[in-house]
């Protein structure tokens, strides 16, 4: 079995696998033994960084994956120290309905007393007081709740905005940029804005929406939700999956090994978050480390350059 090397988060948080595994709406989809499998299979591969949000809002259909994802744990018969937690914290209700409460709900829904890195949703109010934030994180972290937080999809300036107060109150920034990477949607994490940001704030990337939905892969029929859509180019990336396929099997590779693969060509990457609704898909998607041996990282970014969707679309500033 392939496993997987290590990155560090931030510069100096835990190391953790190369590929991480997400949880929105997966565990809901699966059978349990095979999930349980899952789990046991990711660990052993070095997949260490479980992202485990509470989604939902009220009025909608319950979602419970991350109240599996506890159950799968057990089962799996994994320790603690096994492995790393990562939960969403989200900010529409921010400063009126504290942090501490809804961290308390996401921890207990996942059956731990602690996350071992928060990562804040999308900042979608201009008001938000960052000062306050920073310190709020910090009494969380003080508290033995959290051991490192970032963003998700916040814009450059923004992130270093908040180095800028934490440093001012010498307590931890943002250790990690929770951004959509993939072979279409590159301006934002290789632009120079974000250059900055992994390089002197020592903020690491985790790339998300790999695969935009299956898009990239030509397996959403639309039926399945997918993300935000930043420069409306979904169709453009939709048209490019038989180009990608074909590139990946000249390759001896599938295409979503492709995919994942150049997100590990960038030199911020701690970790790659997917997801998988079968050990099967897991264990092909572990190849992806591999190819990137094989071919190298130049090259593979060379074959995907012209399936470049947002280049000169989405300001690289981002959000």
């Amino acid at each position: 079995m392939t496993v997987i090397p290590q990155r560090r988060i931030g510069r100096d948080g835990p190391l953790t696998g190369l590929l991480s595994l997400g949880s929105w709406h997966t565990y809901d989809r699966m059978d349990f033994r095979e999930a349980v499998d899952l789990v046991r299979t990711a660990v052993d591969s070095g997949i260490t960084l479980f992202d485990v949000g509470v989604y939902g809002f009220p009025g909608a259909t319950p979602v419970f994956t991350d109240v599996l994802f506890s159950a799968m744990v057990r089962a799996a018969g994994l320790r603690r120290e096994d492995y790393l937690l990562s939960a969403k914290l989200w900010l529409e209700g921010y400063p009126e309905h504290n942090l501490r409460d809804q961290l308390d709900n996401a921890l207990f829904r996942a059956g731990v007393e602690h996350a071992d890195l928060v990562v804040l949703g999308d900042l979608r109010r201009d008001d938000t007081d960052l000062h306050r934030l920073v310190l709020d994180l910090n009494e969380l972290r003080e508290a033995g709740l959290i051991r490192q937080w970032g963003v998700n999809n916040w814009s450059a300036t923004t992130i270093q905005a908040l180095h800028d107060f934490a440093a001012a109150e010498n307590v931890p920034g943002p250790a990690i940029a929770q951004l959509k990477y993939s072979v279409a949607r590159r301006s934002i994490p290789d632009g120079e804005p974000f250059a900055k940001v992994f390089g002197e704030l020592g903020v690491t990337l985790q790339s998300s929406d790999i695969f935009e939905g299956g898009i990239l892969l030509g397996k959403n029929s639309g039926a399945r939700q997918v993300g935000r859509d930043p420069g409306d180019i979904r169709e453009r990336i939709a048209a490019s999956a038989p180009a990608l396929a074909k590139i990946a099997a000249d390759l001896d590779a599938t295409p979503a090994q492709l995919c994942l693969a150049f997100t590990l060509t960038h030199p911020a990457n701690t970790t790659t978050l997917f997801g998988a609704t079968s050990t099967e898909q897991l264990k092909d998607n572990l190849g992806a480390v591999d190819l990137v041996e094989r071919v190298g990282a130049e090259r593979l970014r060379e074959l995907v350059e012209p399936y470049w969707a947002d280049r000169g679309v989405v300001d690289p500033e981002g959000p």
